[in-house]
């Protein structure tokens, strides 16, 4: 059996946070059912934050309501602070992604407190869990940003990365991201860094999230698998940037990581013919955005007996 390697689709979360156009409410889930459809394990649906801030996810409430009827799929959102994990713990949300950035600048700009703070933080939602009694059924994924270096401050200490990452295991978070937000990264780093938080985290399970801001997402994804990383974060059609790292470009396109991994005999899931015809879906919804996706624009060659992996995701 290949290995397998879970893909979380953030296109509707990190994707749409960007898009001035405000997606309805309809089309997210109709987004959510086809991706769900296509084999997505799990599917980042919302961001709990005010609508005055980001106003794509005015509607969260009702989408992770719906999101939560869609079988097949685990439905996840991001909260940035206890207010957003609180709401997301009363609707009823199985995973909450939470991210504190490695850049102290970058922090500040991004949710207005230090580091530090974002640490305290992340235990009070922690704390929060274990008051409901929701150990084990809410998981909780928490990201280290900026983890390559940051727009705004620069270098960024691998040592920092890894205090964060040890902090974050400790106050109980089930999995550890590592993102390069503003596309800093390059393989050699990539296959330095991830050896490291990997030492680090020992049993907790650690994702990568990468952006194709200088063209090396998808070498950068192989650098990871080489480290033995088997968790990604993608975005139909390149989809993203943070608003708060100038020049934090789209991330890696879903449908050409999806490819690239199984091409090199490793499984998804995924049923690249249906990610396919839901990203022309995208293009038709979104016609202000400029998409990405080299393998959307030049379909899949016939190579079904090279690559036995992609013919069974394209059955």
């Amino acid at each position: 059996m290949a290995d397998l390697v879970r893909i979380r689709e953030v296109g509707l979360r990190d994707g749409l946070q960007l898009v001035k156009d405000v997606l309805p409410t309809e089309l997210k889930l109709e987004w959510i059912e086809a991706a769900a459809g296509a084999g997505l394990p799990e599917i980042e649906v919302t961001s709990y934050v005010p609508p005055h801030v980001i106003p794509q996810f005015a509607d969260a409430d009702a989408v992770t309501a719906a999101a939560l009827e869609v079988p097949g799929t685990l439905a996840s959102a991001l909260a940035v602070n206890l207010k957003g994990a609180e709401r997301a713990y009363d609707l009823g949300i199985g995973k909450i992604n939470y991210v504190i950035s490695a850049s102290e600048m970058h922090s500040r700009a991004n949710v207005r407190r230090t580091r530090q703070e974002a640490v305290e933080a992340f235990r009070a939602v922690a704390a929060e869990r274990r008051s409901r009694g929701l150990e084990g059924k809410v998981a909780l994924s928490c990201g280290i940003a900026t983890a390559f270096g940051c727009t705004l401050q620069g270098e960024v200490a691998e040592a920092d990365v890894l205090r964060l990452v040890a902090e974050a295991v400790e106050a109980g978070a089930d999995e550890i991201m590592i993102a390069d937000t503003v596309g800093y990264a390059d393989p050699l780093r990539v296959r330095r860094l991830f050896a490291a938080v990997l030492a680090e985290t020992g049993s907790t399970p650690v994702a990568a999230h990468f952006h194709d801001t200088r063209g090396l997402g998808l070498a950068n994804v192989m650098a990871a698998v080489e480290t033995g990383i088997r968790r990604f974060d993608a975005s139909l059609g390149g989809l993203g940037g943070c608003p708060f790292a100038p020049g934090a470009t789209g991330n890696i396109d879903t449908e050409d990581t999806v490819y690239l991994l199984e091409t090199q005999g490793l499984s998804t899931g995924i049923d690249m013919r249906a990610l396919l015809d839901l990203r022309s879906r995208l293009s038709a919804w979104l016609p202000n955005e400029t998409l990405g996706g080299a393998v959307q624009k030049a379909g899949i060659p016939g190579l079904a007996e090279s690559y036995p992996s992609l013919a069974t995701a394209m059955a």
